[in-house]
């Protein structure tokens, strides 16, 4: 059994699916709220390996989808220092796990960790195709 620590939004039902497949497939999910998580660049910036900075976006935060803001205009660095003042606009989950990091549920480690026999993109999709956002996380001051 491996332990995955898994970064997501509270209450995302997409998020819910995939930590279920994780568990299923007899891992110990340890879940993590990425909205109150104290994020860094350099932190942050483990988790996105090769990806270029476009896909490090999470494609439905509200601000991407109104098109105040394109992940397209952005750098790194630009892209990092937004992430961090602005959780949702990372692409989730983040997971960490056997040594490794990953954003997305789409990665070669989420394959390593679900087996062979099944399909991550194809298992778990977004709950909302059509386009409406999840409910706002409300965040209680512990």
């Amino acid at each position: 059994m491996t332990q995955v620590v898994f970064y997501e939004k509270p209450g995302c039902a997409t998020n819910r699916k995939q930590k279920i497949l994780l568990a299923e497939a007899g891992h110990e999910v340890v879940a993590k709220n990425l909205l109150t998580e104290s994020w860094t660049p350099e932190r942050l910036r483990a988790f996105f390996g090769d990806l270029p900075v476009e896909d490090w976006f999470n494609p439905n935060a509200p601000q991407v989808k109104s098109g105040a803001v394109n992940p397209r205009a952005f750098d790194a660095d630009l892209a990092l220092a937004n992430m961090v003042i602005e959780p949702l606009l990372i692409r989730r989950p983040l997971i960490e796990a056997l040594g490794q990091k990953c954003a997305g549920f789409n990665q070669s480690l989420v394959q390593d960790l679900l087996g062979p026999d099944k399909k991550p993109a194809e298992t778990v999709a977004c709950s909302r195709p059509d386009g409406t956002p999840c409910p706002p996380e409300k965040i209680s001051a512990e």
